[in-house]
């Protein structure tokens, strides 16, 4: 086959094909009467596995060094392996297509973007305190908090919140705690507030829930820490 039906096959432009000759990543052909070159099914599993190579990350170098060891195998062995890595990239795929479809269907999406169907449910209940500039704060940390959580840590903070959401009692008092903090936003430390959002802030909100005050204003961090205190105070009590 000639080059321009080579890079068709295999979905890469000629100019890299031209390119992975030059760093001799794939051995160039015997040319024709004519001076064309004459690729063989070889040349094509050879740039297939390539251009898989580099979608998975991997240097012109380290896709030398894999390829030299691809030299001994019989075609049959190569062609099973690049099957194998299609499959996993086609596994990968499927997975990433059910997440969106749950997405689209869980309805349209939060200000803070594509989360997971549990989080999307969870705003949802949650749209009573929409209005607040803390509780915004709040969720774009859940956003970020369920990315990196583990599956059971990401668990135990969806039970906590939805215990919250789906209580009229626990959507008023986060309201209060809200509105409490919300108007710390330009107090000064000795603001006399800052006692008593501590103290409704530590009756409400578990210590695994207690936002992280590193980006609050420093009124609002101070009754976070305070909040902290008495609850680690309630704690040691017998």
């Amino acid at each position: 086959m000639r080059i321009g039906e080579l890079a068709a096959t295999v979905g890469v432009t000629t100019r890299a094909v031209r390119h992975y000759h030059q760093q001799g990543l794939l051995p160039e052909p015997e040319r024709l009467s004519n001076g064309y070159r004459d690729y063989s099914l070889r040349h094509a599993v050879t740039l297939a596995r390539i251009r898989r190579l580099a979608e998975l990350g991997l240097g012109l170098a380290e896709i030398k060094d894999v390829l030299a060891e691809d030299a001994g195998k019989d075609l049959v062995e190569v062609l099973g392996e690049l099957d194998e890595d299609l499959a996993r990239q086609e596994a990968a795929i499927r997975e990433r297509r059910s997440r969106l479809r749950a997405l689209l269907a869980a309805g349209p999406l939060p200000a803070e973007g594509p989360v997971s169907p549990e989080l999307a449910i969870l705003f949802s209940e949650l749209t009573p305190l929409s209005d607040s500039p803390m509780a915004t704060k709040d969720r774009e940390v859940l956003a970020l908090i369920e990315t990196a959580a583990s599956p059971a840590e990401r668990e135990r903070l969806m039970a906590a919140l939805h215990a919250v959401a789906r209580s009229p009692e626990g959507v008023a008092r986060a309201n209060e705690v809200y509105g409490l903090l919300d108007a710390l936003a330009d107090a000064p430390l000795d603001d006399p507030r800052i006692d008593r959002a501590a103290s409704r802030l530590a009756d409400f909100t578990p210590p695994e829930l207690l936002p992280d005050a590193r980006d609050f204003a420093p009124a609002q961090a101070e009754a976070v820490r305070r909040a902290l205190r008495i609850l680690v105070q309630r704690q040691r009590q017998p």
